[in-house]
């Protein structure tokens, strides 16, 4: 798989390499012994009429056409077996957190997006990428090649994540570009104002698009496990406050929980799915327990 020209700098190449074997790595792990496709395409959609001819298809034929007409037409059916794909990755400041996790959230996100990429090419799925912080930054296009994940594993590793995140608006904009359905992949730590998400959402929703919420996060921001006086920074502000984190790690806690919660009932209640990814679980884990969520769910059945 050659290289985007416009990532030659060997340094960029060695970069896109490492990430792109991780990936590699992640995605034939997560698959190993099974035979699924992490997404799957929309219905089928009745798409018009036309006049019977000598070879069709008997079942085809409308009926009730038929009654009303006296002439035979049969159904005709747009086959969409192909999902669209774009992933949403946040590539703002507070994304760079790594603490003491192998991977960066960032890192982390990327990793998971190009191996998703692997496996949706292989299948003939168009994926495209946005990466956005405050605003939209990069936009590729949705294209089904094997060469277009190494455009993505390019892009990605080209970001440097920065500013404040502000995913309401993005969805906002992202809504009013599509054309056809698409399933919009959403890889962040979701620490934005989540009321117009949800608004953004719901559009989506109304308009036949098809939203996953993948939710990164480090330990740390999960169970605040710091001991002693500490200076905790805004990591994507200014702000700076030096508190004693046993005085409120319960309540903080309490209120991770409430806010995980949230998104998850929330997305629920608009028939999308929430799945949460820690950088210090092992990815190829992760992603496997996604994966066979995604296969189980398709099959009707309830995810694990």
């Amino acid at each position: 798989m050659p290289p985007s020209p416009k990532y030659s700098d060997p340094d960029a190449i060695a970069r896109i390499s490492d990430l792109t074997l991780r990936s590699r790595r992640l995605a034939e792990g997560a698959i190993s012994g099974q035979h699924l496709s992490p997404f799957h395409g929309f219905n089928v959609e009745f798409a018009e009429y036309r006049e019977y001819t000598p070879g069709d298809d008997l079942r085809r034929l409308d009926w009730r056409v038929f009654a009303r007409s006296d002439r035979h037409y049969i159904k005709q059916y747009e086959e969409e077996s192909n999902v669209r794909v774009t992933f949403l990755v946040d590539a703002s400041a507070s994304m760079n957190y790594k603490g003491s996790a192998a991977l960066s959230k960032y890192d982390y996100a990327a990793t998971l997006v190009v191996a998703l990429s692997m496996l949706l090419t292989r299948q003939q799925d168009p994926v495209g990428l946005v990466l956005f912080d405050e605003k939209a930054g990069t936009i590729l296009p949705p294209n089904a090649t094997q060469s277009q994940v190494m455009v993505i594993a390019g892009l990605l590793e080209k970001c440097v994540p920065s500013r404040k995140t502000e995913l309401g608006g993005l969805l906002q904009t992202v809504t009013g570009q599509l054309k056809r359905r698409s399933l919009l992949v959403v890889v962040s730590d979701l620490f934005t104002d989540m009321e117009p998400v949800y608004d953004g959402l719901n559009r989506l929703r109304f308009q036949g698009h098809e939203v996953l919420m993948l939710q990164v996060l480090n330990r740390d921001e999960l169970d605040l496990p710091f001991e002693g006086p500490t200076i905790f920074h805004d990591i994507e502000g200014e702000e700076e406050l030096f508190a004693e984190p046993w005085a409120f790690r319960k309540s903080y806690k309490h209120a991770m929980v409430e806010f995980l919660g949230d998104v998850k009932r929330e997305c629920g209640s608009r028939g999308y799915d929430h799945v949460q990814f820690v950088t210090d679980e092992p990815l190829v884990s992760s992603l496997s327990t996604f994966l066979h969520a995604r296969e189980e769910k398709s099959r009707g059945g309830r995810p694990s």
